[in-house]
Formats: structure tokens, C-alpha cells, sequence
């Protein structure tokens, strides 16, 4: 065999391949298969509880229909990978659809109009049709300018004893559809931005601390920012009967330890800094590092000593000292505690001492016997007690970083200004016949529109109002 020959038999199952492929992506059927998926997916998406939310709706479910769900990714859908599969096939089913159709449009764009339509005018209503007593040269000349006022790409064709004219105008509307495929590919390029980049999040941060760590919702991962976020001051207002008014966190925002912003984030107020939002969305009570005990000799002999985590402190009358290891708000859910370490000669000593000491007595007799580690008389002759821990508000603050957001908006912008042009925007064509009949020039107008008819009967009948006036003025 040739090569030429071999050349051939290899290239031409190429080139059917391609055309099955193209055949398959300009379908039509394709079109409606996938749109209808996506929105049967955005339905799912919004009946079906997602991310945090769907954990307590998977709990009153079934274990095999749960985890089928989980394994569906419906719990999560709009970052499922078949979902971006939908809709990056959907992206390729516009392109290609664009692509085998735009050359018919840009051809009929581009093609020039001919006055010379003389089929246009057989059998025309009498309603179309002018009697004017002005001369030949005089009516055309009229009614070229009128038309040049109205139309675009006005032509003009004499012959001995007839002037014909043409023009159209709103050519540009056949390009309304590519103008809404541009935005429905531009909104959906920021979805899939946003789902593959793009995170939601949350942080806590107490008053006049700082972070860089964010908490990602659904996959429950860890993100860290190239900045810190620290919360300056926390202000809280109630109402009369108790319940919160206002709340609001004085937020800095904070490069190598300076910092470079500083905005109040309210509820429905968000802040923004570098492209990443942040929401106001709860609060809370949080042990602060200093709490305050009471450390008694004897009867009389009482002390009240403020303290806090890796400090150390002196017992009352000696110069024993004793080391804050842990302050703990909720130690094994039994109140707030701390742990000690006293420095004795026979080596340190350590013990919890606890707020509710009395209570965890009273509810588990003869626990503290049993875990000396408990019993904050272990001392003697001191008895420590917990008066109380400070605390501090933390703000909670929902984090959204999406940077598709600008291409949605774009994309919408676009849809808008296709639906305009395909729906509320027409291709009309009008041509004018005229011809001397006797002692009388005849002016006959025809148009044509493949939308809004209704407008093109009310265009023409201005059209030969103003021809008729031109007439009487002259």
C-alpha cells in the first residue's frame, strides 16, 4: 500500500470521529438533557439540607440511605464532581452549538441588502400604496432622506422610470442569542470559579485576640490565611427584657504583626479585605487565662489571689510557691477548675481545685479519697478554693471568599442584554418602490420582520403618513 493511500485510511476515520463528535455536542437534545439535569440538580440542591446543615437531616435517616447520599455527594451538591461535570459539558454544548451557527448570522450580517425586490410588491394592499403628485426625482429624493432618518444601510437603485430603495436596521438583534450563550457561559465559568476555588468558613476569635485559622464548612478542614484577624473590642447592647439589641466586633486586620486595616463588622454589615467577606454571626462567653482563688490557713486566715496560666504565686505566711498549670472552664463536665502545682521538698505536688467542689462531693461520695488528684485540701494545712474564672466574649464570624462572584455578575449583565436583543429588539427590512403612473408618481413601501409585526404595520403606517405630509409641505 502507498503511503498516500495509507495516509488516507488512517486520516479518514479521524475526520468521521470528529464529526460524530461535533454532531454530538451541537445537539439540540443534548441541550435539553443537560439543562434540565441542572436544574433537576439545583432543585435537589435546594429541598435536600446541604453541608453542616445536612449532618442532623442524615441522622434521621436510615444508615444505608444515608450513606448512599454521602456517596451521591447530595448532601453537597453544587461541589460535587458531577455536578461540575454537568455543568463544564453544558459550557462545551453552548460553545460548540455557537460555533456551527455563528457564520449563518455573521453571513446575514454581513450581506448587502438589495433595493432591486420587485417580487415584493405584487399583489400589494392598496394601503401600502402612495398617490403623489410631486415628480419622479422630487419623490425619491423625499423619500430617501426619510429613510436614511429611520433605516441603516440605506441603497438606492434608478432605473429609466423607476427608484427603488431599501434599508433595515436592528441587524444587530440576530446576535441576542450568542449574547445570552456569552452570559450563561460567563455565569457559569464564576460557578465553577467559585466551587474550585472559592470556600465558606467560620472563626472564632476572642476579644483582643487574634487568628489566622479558619474552619472550612463541609469537608471540616483547616485554612490559613496570609493575615491575622483580630478582634479589637466587642461591644454588646440588650434590650429591656435581656435578649441582645446589637452586637458588634471591632475588627483589625493584620500583616507581619502591623496592622494595614481596621473596619467594625455589624450584622448585615460584612467587611471586606482582600477579596475574602466576613459576617457577623454569633457570640459567646469563653474562660479568659485569669481566674481568682481563695487560699485558706486555718479559720481566720483567708487570701484572694488573682492568677493565671504559667504563673506562679506565694502561699500566705511562707515562702512555698505554687505554679497556675491549666485553667480549664469545663473540666470533664464538672465545672470550671484549675490545676495546681505546689513546690514541696519531697517533690511538687499536684490537684485540681474546682468551683462545685461541694456538689462533686455531695454526687460521688468519697471521690476526692479516691483521686487525691481531686481534693483541693490534699495541702495542708491550706484548703484552696475556685471563687470564679474570668471570662471574655469570642465573635463568631461566617468567612466567604468567592471569586467567581464578579464573573456571575458580569454574566448576568450579558443575559440581560441578550434577552433585549433576541426578544424585545427586531431585524426589519423596508423597501420603496417608485414609479410614474400617468400624471401621478406611485410610492409603494413593503417591509419585513420575523418578530413584532405589530410594530413593523405601525412603522410602515408612519412611514407613509410622513411621506404624505412631505407631499402637502412641498
Amino acid at each position: 500500500m502507498s503511503r498516500k493511500k495509507l495516509r488516507r485510511t488512517v486520516d479518514k476515520p479521524n475526520r468521521k470521529t470528529t464529526n460524530v463528535i461535533w454532531r454530538f455536542f451541537t445537539s439540540i437534545r443534548l441541550t435539553i438533557v443537560l439543562l434540565t439535569l441542572i436544574i433537576v440538580a439545583s432543585i435537589l440542591g435546594t429541598v435536600i439540607p446541604q453541608q453542616e446543615a445536612a449532618n442532623a437531616f442524615a441522622h434521621r435517616l436510615g444508615p444505608g440511605l444515608s450513606a448512599a447520599l454521602y456517596a451521591l455527594h447530595l448532601f453537597d451538591i453544587f461541589h460535587s464532581p458531577w455536578f461540575l461535570i454537568l455543568v463544564i459539558v453544558f459550557s462545551v454544548n453552548l460553545i460548540v452549538c455557537s460555533l456551527d451557527r455563528f457564520p449563518r448570522s455573521w453571513k446575514l450580517f454581513r450581506k448587502t441588502m438589495s433595493p432591486d425586490h420587485s417580487e415584493v410588491f405584487e399583489n400589494l394592499s392598496s394601503e401600502r400604496v402612495v398617490s403623489d403628485s410631486r415628480s419622479l426625482r422630487e419623490a425619491s429624493r423625499d423619500a430617501e432622506l426619510l429613510l436614511r432618518k429611520r433605516y441603516r444601510r440605506v441603497r438606492r437603485k434608478d432605473t429609466d422610470d423607476e427608484v427603488f430603495i431599501s434599508g433595515d436596521k436592528g441587524i444587530v438583534s440576530t446576535f441576542g442569542v450568542y449574547v445570552v450563550h456569552l452570559g450563561v457561559l460567563i455565569l457559569l465559568g464564576g460557578v465553577i470559579v467559585g466551587s474550585l476555588v472559592g470556600f465558606n468558613a467560620y472563626l472564632e476569635v476572642a476579644e483582643g485576640s487574634a487568628t489566622d485559622t479558619l474552619h472550612l464548612k463541609g469537608n471540616g478542614g483547616i485554612y490559613k490565611l496570609d493575615f491575622s484577624i483580630r478582634c479589637d473590642r466587642f461591644f454588646l447592647d440588650f434590650y429591656d427584657d435581656g435578649s441582645p439589641k446589637t452586637y458588634r466586633s471591632d475588627l483589625s486586620f493584620l500583616k507581619d504583626g502591623h496592622v494595614v486595616y481596621q473596619k467594625p463588622v455589624l450584622v448585615n454589615h460584612p467587611v471586606t479585605f482582600e477579596g475574602i467577606r466576613f459576617y457577623q454571626s454569633n457570640y459567646g462567653l469563653m474562660p479568659a487565662d485569669k481566674a481568682v482563688l481563695i487560699v485558706k490557713k486555718g479559720v481566720d486566715e483567708k487570701v484572694s489571689v488573682t492568677v493565671q496560666e504559667g504563673m506562679k504565686f506565694n502561699l500566705p505566711g511562707t515562702t512555698v510557691k505554687g505554679d497556675i498549670l491549666r485553667i480549664e472552664h469545663n473540666l470533664m463536665q464538672m465545672g470550671p477548675a484549675v490545676k495546681v502545682s505546689i513546690q514541696t521538698p519531697g517533690g511538687d505536688m499536684l490537684f485540681w481545685i474546682f468551683q462545685k467542689i461541694e456538689q462533686i462531693e455531695k454526687d460521688n461520695p468519697g471521690l476526692l479519697d479516691q483521686f487525691p488528684l481531686l481534693n483541693p485540701r490534699r495541702f495542708k494545712p491550706y484548703i484552696f478554693a475556685l471563687e470564679r474564672i474570668h471570662e471574655k466574649y469570642y465573635t463568631g464570624l461566617q468567612v466567604n471568599r468567592d471569586p467567581g462572584v464578579p464573573f456571575v455578575a458580569a454574566g448576568s449583565v450579558f443575559l440581560v442584554l441578550g434577552f433585549i436583543l433576541a426578544f424585545f429588539c427586531s431585524h426589519r427590512q423596508l423597501w420603496i418602490k417608485i414609479h410614474e403612473d400617468g400624471a401621478k408618481t406611485r410610492i409603494c413601501v413593503y417591509g419585513n420582520s420575523k418578530k413584532d409585526p405589530v410594530g413593523l404595520n405601525r412603522e410602515i403606517n408612519r412611514i407613509i403618513n410622513e411621506i404624505n405630509a412631505t407631499e402637502r409641505n412641498s
